[in-house]
């Protein structure tokens, strides 16, 4: 940032400083970030991020998030305890996608299974059930 647009008070330049590089994060202020496994590769999920969400996750190493139907920012496994430790966050190619590489502690789907792609297109349940919803939220 420069010391004009600091001057200004440009605070999506001072935003783009603390994330690293430039997003598109688009008409809504967000963008997509994918949660997959660091270890083996596994897709866990897809939910959005804002920019303080990945500012907070940089500065917590836990993963964060905007969740578009509660519109607000959420740590995830704040309420079930079912956490994601993120290693790592990649940018792809475009600017507007985000990839957070992370070590999973229990599910990471709200439904109780390791991985919200639990189900194939005909409706079949391919992932494993690992924590019972009903008792955690």
């Amino acid at each position: 940032m420069s010391d004009a647009d600091a001057a200004a008070g440009d605070v999506s330049a001072v935003e783009d400083d603390a994330v690293g590089v430039d997003l598109d994060f688009g008409d809504d202020g967000l963008v997509p970030a994918v949660a997959q496994d660091a270890e083996t590769g596994e897709v866990l999920m897809l939910a959005y991020a804002t920019r303080d969400a990945l500012v907070r996750t940089r500065e917590t190493g836990r993963a964060h998030y905007y969740s578009r139907s509660r519109e607000q920012l959420w740590e995830k496994g704040a309420t079930s305890g079912h956490t994601q430790a993120v290693e790592e966050i990649r940018v792809d190619c475009d600017g507007d996608a985000v990839l957070y590489l992370v070590d999973q502690s229990g599910g990471a789907c709200h439904t109780g299974y390791r991985s919200c792609f639990y189900r194939t297109l005909d409706g079949d349940v391919v992932g494993d059930r690992v924590f019972d919803p009903d008792d955690v939220y």
